[in-house]
């Protein structure tokens, strides 16, 4: 695996470059390829260029631990054609998680970058690792702070609806205690009778 994550580091100019450490625990994986792919291109920097190839390096740690929203852990499939007639193959993420979850990320950030000549040097400056072991202990790394995320107020529509299904699961389950303990009372009273 350190042999996989050292490829292609020598043909890659280090000079100049910061290496970004992202923390993928508990994070979203749309969310965090979009911030990766930012970082890759440099468009973080005020001397971005389109042309010019000016990203950081980025390292993903934890990319076991990445969060889909909704379903697309079942929901959502990897497409790909063998090249012989009728071999369409998929795979779900679920699956594919299982099998290489370093995969999942690569893929997300790749299809977030531009389809040019530099979209190769930028796909080497990215190292995907499952856990939080990384050969580049050496190197000076600077870890990214994800942006918070800014969740927009519910439409007051949608807020009532929610604070009145809120309401009725409480008195749900608070009629079930209630029942509960009615019947513990009745319980305690037969055998308080029979004995």
């Amino acid at each position: 695996m350190l042999q996989k994550a050292l490829a292609g580091i020598k043909r890659i100019n280090l000079e100049g470059l910061r290496w970004r450490v992202f923390d993928a625990k508990g994070q979203v994986l749309g969310r965090l390829a979009s911030q990766i792919s930012t970082v890759i291109q440099g468009k973080d920097k005020p001397t971005y260029a389109p042309h010019r190839e000016e990203g950081d390096m980025c390292i993903v740690l934890n990319a076991k631990d990445i969060c889909v929203t909704g379903r697309k852990l079942t929901d959502k499939f990897y497409r790909w054609h063998t090249g012989y007639i009728g071999h369409l193959k998929e795979r779900s993420l679920k699956d594919q998680m299982a099998k290489d979850p370093t995969e999942v990320i690569r893929k997300a950030v790749l299809r977030m970058l531009p389809r040019n000549k530099l979209r190769d040097d930028r796909d080497r400056k990215l190292r995907i690792f499952t856990n939080d072991e990384h050969p580049f202990a050496d190197r000076p790394l600077e870890s990214y702070v994800m942006p918070p995320r800014q969740v927009r107020e519910l439409r007051p529509r949608t807020r009532r609806a929610m604070i009145r299904a809120d309401k009725k699961a409480e008195q749900q389950q608070q009629g079930t205690n209630n029942t509960s303990k009615r019947k513990k009372n009745k319980d305690v009273e037969e055998e308080a009778v029979s004995t």
